[in-house]
């Protein structure tokens, strides 16, 4: 298990939290009906049909409710109080993520917090885990530099703006 190394910001995390929940949650949803959906068991997609899910990430100070209707996850606002909340912060998420924390080991730290109807949310957990998903990798943004490095030679010039007489 790694140790968290960053965590969002307080002003940063302030700021977030006066945003409002939707927005996020339909992009998330949509990325989840994208990736996810698809290979998530009908059996359980039935039993989280019309339940209120939530994902919250505690360093951030934000929250993505969601349900399952017709088989598709569905974003939605914030009011109402959830069936099961699922906490993290966002490191611990982005090494769920990552494949690169295990889940029951981040719930046995007590870095993974399930609340609410833990039957529900740990049937949800058990089947995330259960999938077969290649790891998530992420990078560093490129700099500035090394972009236009590379759209230099896509264009075929060389770094001082002439021809590159090797293509």
């Amino acid at each position: 298990m790694t140790q968290q190394t960053w965590t969002v910001p307080g002003p940063l995390a302030r700021l977030l939290a006066l945003l409002p929940s939707f927005p996020p949650a339909w992009l998330m949803a949509q990325a989840l009906n994208a990736a996810l959906a698809p290979l998530l068991p009908p059996e359980l997609l039935a039993t989280l049909a019309g339940r209120r899910l939530r994902l919250r990430v505690t360093d951030a100070g934000v929250h993505a409710d969601f349900t399952v209707a017709g088989g598709r996850i569905q974003a939605l606002g914030s009011r109402g109080a959830p069936d099961v909340s699922i906490a993290a912060s966002a490191w611990d998420f982005l090494q769920l993520a990552r494949r690169a924390e295990d889940p029951d080991a981040l719930f046995f730290a007590r870095r993974l917090v399930i609340e609410g109807d833990t039957e529900l949310g740990l049937r949800l957990k058990n089947a995330l885990d259960a999938l077969d998903l290649p790891p998530l990798e992420l990078s560093l943004p490129p700099s500035p530099r090394a972009v236009v490095r590379a759209v230099v030679r896509l264009r075929g010039e060389s770094p001082t703006g002439r021809a590159d007489p090797g293509v």
